[in-house]
């Protein structure tokens, strides 16, 4: 059976792009079913619009208080059945409500090695402590931020004479490979959850 993938967006998609790339290979277990995004205009959306996959676009200023916008996501995500919901650079943190309906399937991705370095500031505050060696990670989302049960790491060096710009590239295509490989093994052989490990196959 082919996995159900909801993606979830929020700018230029270049991980969705590398998930939708996977899902045409014969194979790899899985289909972006519905990618969803937290405002308009984005070119993420187009990328899906492009392969005739279906989105829509829930924004928080269109709500009432943010319990709103997040019930709103859960049901929508969830008319979609997915098997898996992936957070590809969507920059909005989802509530309870979302947390508690797709508990151990909402995955996010991180460009450090957590616990090191949480947050919107990986590569620069790599950089800023002078690690010589940081990475991307593949996590369960949970209340926390980059809090999460780790699935996946990769490590990417760091070079004397990076900057923020070049290294953040050099942790996209790691993290972009990553997420595309994980992924495919977590749909195909399954994934369990032990406490802080998260264990597949």
């Amino acid at each position: 059976m082919t996995a159900r993938l909801v993606v979830l967006v929020s700018g230029s998609g270049s991980n969705l792009q590398a998930l939708l790339d996977a899902c045409r290979e014969p194979g790899y277990g899985a289909e972006v079913v519905a990618v969803g995004a937290d405002r308009g205009g984005i070119a993420g959306l187009e990328r899906a619009e492009a392969v005739g996959v279906p989105t829509f676009t829930h924004r928080v200023k269109d709500f009432p208080t943010r319990e709103a916008w997040d019930t709103a996501m859960t049901e929508t995500v969830a008319g979609h059945s997915p098997d898996l919901v992936v957070s590809a650079g969507f920059l909005k943190i989802l509530g309870d409500v979302f947390l508690e309906r797709f508990a151990g399937r909402y995955i996010n991705t991180h460009n450090s090695l957590l616990p090191s370095f949480p947050g919107m500031r990986g590569p620069a505050a790599a950089l800023e402590y002078g690690v010589k060696v940081t990475g991307a990670t593949l996590f369960l989302c949970d209340a926390g931020v980059d809090t999460g049960q780790i699935i996946a790491q990769v490590a990417v060096p760091v070079h004397d004479d990076d900057t923020v710009e070049t290294l953040t590239e050099r942790i996209k295509v790691a993290e972009r490979r990553q997420l595309v490989d994980t992924v495919g093994r977590m749909v195909r052989e399954g994934w369990r959850v032990d406490g802080r490990r998260v264990v597949i196959g």
